[in-house]
């Protein structure tokens, strides 16, 4: 599990205040917090990890809002003519 950790979410995790890393600790969902009591994986780690997959879930997001919005557009374009 310790390999998997991306460097540069470790490095966001360092400059979270306590406040944000509570926050984000709140949000961890899944098997996430099985792996930060079961492997042992450190609170920076398990936030490192919390981070990038909520990095992954909006980049999914925006993706999906983008082909919705091009897909209204081409249906209003449609209507138009």
């Amino acid at each position: 599990m310790k390999n998997k950790v991306n460097p540069a979410y470790l490095e966001k995790v360092k400059q979270l205040s306590a406040d944000d890393a509570e926050r984000l600790l709140s949000r961890m969902g899944g098997k996430l917090p099985k792996h930060f009591i079961k492997d042992k994986v450190s609170q920076e780690e398990a936030l490192a990890l919390q981070l990038e997959i909520e990095d992954e879930q909006l980049q999914e997001w925006r993706e999906k809002m983008t082909k919705l919005r091009e897909e209204d557009e081409k249906r209003e374009k449609k209507k138009k003519d």
